[in-house]
């Protein structure tokens, strides 16, 4: 069976400035802004929520089904996920549109000046959640608002269990909105600022947002991860990594783990655990997509920093 993953699938160009931001943007002549970074060192990369979760999902041998809406430009991204071995069935063209890209500049104090344009991704209701066959599980991850909002409905409404992932499409709903898509997932996952920021939203608390959920985890970095289940709150302690090279796609890695897990029918603690493997072995590569670990590096990793088998 397979896990059906809503969400973006974007591209990732990164440029780096050889210098400092605040060298040149000076604050009282910011109101005529006008600058420009000579950045003679740029890479590509393949990114997005529903493409870096598929990509962990398939590292631990999973079995990711991608829905998403991509641009005429998409074609170095389907040959990508062709030779991952993820099919692109339900990756939707859209007609006269470009792929989601984010346009990132960094400078010497890892200080980042970011443009995104959406493109495709705001024509994700396009896809129906109920196209999908032999799907058993889900996760409606960041994507254009109409696109959420169906897909949750879509995963309730055919039974599917899912997890629910805001996270930078916080800003898109209101407090009303969230308590809907709480009463239709099964989880919800959120880092340390988003939990508060849906506590304000909702007016509830952590404790009353989990509540309405079967599990509630609240990331926070390299503080490890508050799991809410069953009335119970507990911690799992984050996996030291060997090398803090690149933060950008860890909170992907970590869900990918976490599907796997949930997808086995284990417990969300077990499941977060492996999910912060993943993470680790993410946070050591640059690239959202470019860590490799084998299932057998996977397994130890996890052995050894929680003291139990993985499988």
């Amino acid at each position: 069976m397979s896990v059906l993953i809503c969400g973006s699938v974007a591209y990732d160009t990164i440029m780096v400035f050889q210098d400092q931001f605040k060298k040149h943007i000076l604050p009282e002549q910011i109101h005529i802004l006008n600058v420009s970074f000579l950045v003679p060192e740029m890479r590509r990369e393949f990114g997005g929520c529903a493409g870096n979760i598929a990509y962990a999902l398939k590292k631990i041998g999973g079995s990711p089904l991608i829905m998403a809406a991509v641009g005429e430009d998409a074609g170095p991204y389907r040959a990508r996920l062709a030779a991952l071995g993820i099919p692109d069935t339900h990756v939707r063209e859209v007609v006269g549109a470009f792929t989601a890209q984010a346009f990132i500049t960094t400078d010497l104090d890892d200080n980042q000046i970011t443009a995104f344009h959406p493109g495709a991704m705001g024509y994700s209701h396009l896809n129906h959640v109920e196209d999908a066959r032999g799907v058993s599980l889900g996760i409606v991850g960041p994507d254009g608002r109409d696109g959420m909002l169906q897909h949750a409905q879509g995963f309730y409404e055919a039974g599917i269990p899912f997890v629910f992932d805001p996270g930078q499409a916080m800003p898109l709903f209101s407090g009303e909105e969230f308590l809907q898509f709480l009463e239709w997932a099964s989880w919800c996952t959120l880092n340390d600022y988003e939990a508060h920021l849906l506590c304000e939203r909702t007016g509830l608390s952590l404790e009353e947002i989990a509540s309405r959920v079967e599990g509630l985890v609240v990331t926070r970095g390299g503080d490890g991860s508050t799991v809410y289940s069953g009335g119970a709150v507990s911690r799992v302690p984050a996996v030291p990594a060997r090398e803090l090279a690149d933060p950008t796609g860890c909170g992907d890695a970590y869900r990918g783990g976490l599907l796997y897990g949930l997808g086995e029918g284990w417990s969300l603690e077990k499941s977060c655990r492996l999910a912060s493997v993943m993470g680790a072995f993410k946070i050591e590569v640059r690239g959202p997509q470019n860590y490799a670990p084998s299932l057998e590096e996977i397994a130890a990793r996890y052995a050894a920093a929680y003291g139990e088998a993985l499988f």
